[in-house]
């Protein structure tokens, strides 16, 4: 029976190692969550467990990353439409930190790559501020090419030139979390009526004949 436990035990640590979260893209729920330190603050104040359900429903619900032409931070055409659905989801949750990771491919120097991408980073920053969302809410972040590449090649990849934008936690003293009401937060609907123009009043004229 012990041997039995003790193998049972290994296999589930096994596939613990192997799944989701190792190795993971940035943009999605990641297995630690960030850093140490934003780990310990996140758990301290009970906000890790929704932070972490925000960040998933956010990367399931929009598309959370765009692609840069060759050495450029430029925004062209097709990023535009998706960093729209960023921004509307963004601003349905006026309570969430957001960052936006900044990538590259592995040609060129990483010092050049980092800065290449943050420029794009600041880039999509830039873009979310022009639709009326607070910059305080927002973080631009570097990861070059050599350390996050979504396909591992030394020649040019349009893949791996990327911006990834995620939630990063909720806001200090927002009025909407005073109480800790993190999960109405989590669970809050698109208001879809909002987005739709509102019916016009329909006016019934009723005609009296002379008598």
């Amino acid at each position: 029976m012990r041997i039995s436990k003790f193998f049972l035990g290994a296999s589930l640590l096994t596939l613990t190692a192997c799944g989701p979260g190792f190795n993971q893209e940035v943009g999605g729920p990641p297995a630690d969550f960030g850093n140490a330190t934003m780990n310990n603050t996140l758990i301290q104040s009970g906000q890790k467990d929704y932070t972490i359900a925000l960040a998933g429903r956010f990367a399931r619900e929009v598309p959370s990353t765009i692609t840069f032409a060759f050495d450029s931070a430029q925004l062209d055409a097709r990023s535009i439409p998706l960093l729209r659905q960023q921004a509307d989801w963004i601003k349905t949750f006026p309570e969430v930190r957001f960052r936006v990771y900044g990538h590259t491919d592995l040609v060129g120097t990483s010092s050049y790559n980092k800065s290449l991408g943050l420029r794009r980073a600041k880039a999509v920053v830039a873009y979310f501020a022009s639709q009326g969302i607070s910059r305080d809410r927002l973080e631009a972040l570097a990861s070059f090419g050599e350390t996050r590449p979504l396909v591992q090649t030394a020649a040019p990849e349009e893949r791996n030139r990327r911006t990834v934008t995620e939630v990063s936690g909720f806001v200090k003293n927002h009025p909407a979390l005073l109480n800790g009401k993190y999960a109405a937060v989590i669970h809050r609907e698109y208001i879809e009526l909002a987005k739709r123009p509102h019916p016009s009043n329909q006016v019934i004229v009723t005609q009296t004949n002379p008598g």
